[in-house]
């Protein structure tokens, strides 16, 4: 691998502030997303993620305000998602200062959205946030195989997600931010199995999201295909630092900015 590998701390936005739960459930409050925007890019963090996480139309304005206000003060890539349901959500996201915008739900829905992004704005700024989890059966028990959900991991669609992720490739997605929903928040490590199913069926860049809990489990991600790996909980809660990330990443013979 030649292309440096980029370090993500993502920040969950719920009405004006970032939060974090297990799973998208029990979230608590993480601070100010303006504030760990600075603080993480003066720590050398690669990109910056935010996803607004309940989306309601109540919270849009909110979502602009710290786009705009984050966009003012930090001057490394700006991804955001949630709640994006128009080609003219991206482009007043992309006006607000976001270089990159996520969509999951409507995609989902209406998989021309991402055609009709593509084609108006270029693939490089559009990334398919997949959130992800493993099939069960009508028991709950897991069985083989992942789907894609809806609605903030709540809801199952059926739809396979590797097949979903190369359909959105061909669609026009540039990127993927391929989030485990069984790893979300349990630092137990990223799914490494999802990671080389998507990479295998994709040749767009693939973020690992989902699981970080310690310096050990990145350079995992990495070598089982993850071009950019991000985490929550262990940035915001001072577990860990993006330097030290960094050089767990170099300690491997990976190469990072």
């Amino acid at each position: 691998m030649s292309v440096a590998v980029r370090v993500i701390p993502c920040l969950d936005v719920d009405a004006g502030r970032v939060v974090k739960g297990v799973n998208f459930r029990g979230l608590r409050d993480a601070g100010d997303p303006v504030a760990l925007a600075r603080q993480y890019g003066l720590q050398g963090a690669d990109e910056l993620t935010f996803l607004d996480v309940t989306a309601s139309s109540g919270d849009r304005a909110t979502m602009y305000d710290v786009v705009a206000r984050t966009a003012e003060e930090v001057f490394i890539p700006l991804t955001v998602g949630g709640g994006v349901r128009t080609v003219a959500d991206v482009d007043r996201l992309l006006r607000a200062g976001a270089d990159k915008v996520g969509v999951n739900t409507a995609a989902i829905a209406r998989p021309a959205l991402i055609a009709e992004t593509a084609d108006r704005f270029g693939a490089q700024v559009l990334v398919l946030s997949a959130d992800v989890r493993r099939r069960r059966d009508e028991s709950g028990r897991v069985v083989a195989g992942f789907e894609v959900t809806t609605h903030g991991g709540r809801t199952g669609t059926g739809i396979d997600a590797v097949e979903w992720c190369a359909r959105a490739e061909a669609l026009g997605v540039g990127e993927i931010l391929l989030n485990s929903m069984d790893a979300d928040g349990t630092k137990d490590g990223f799914d490494l199995e999802l990671i080389r199913l998507v990479k295998a069926a994709v040749t767009v860049p693939v973020v690992a999201s989902g699981g970080a809990g310690a310096l050990e489990h990145f350079a995992p991600a990495v070598a089982a295909g993850a071009d950019a790996v991000l985490a929550a909980s262990v940035f915001h809660f001072g577990e860990l630092t993006i330097g030290q990330v960094k050089d767990a990443l170099r300690d491997e013979a990976l190469p990072v900015r």
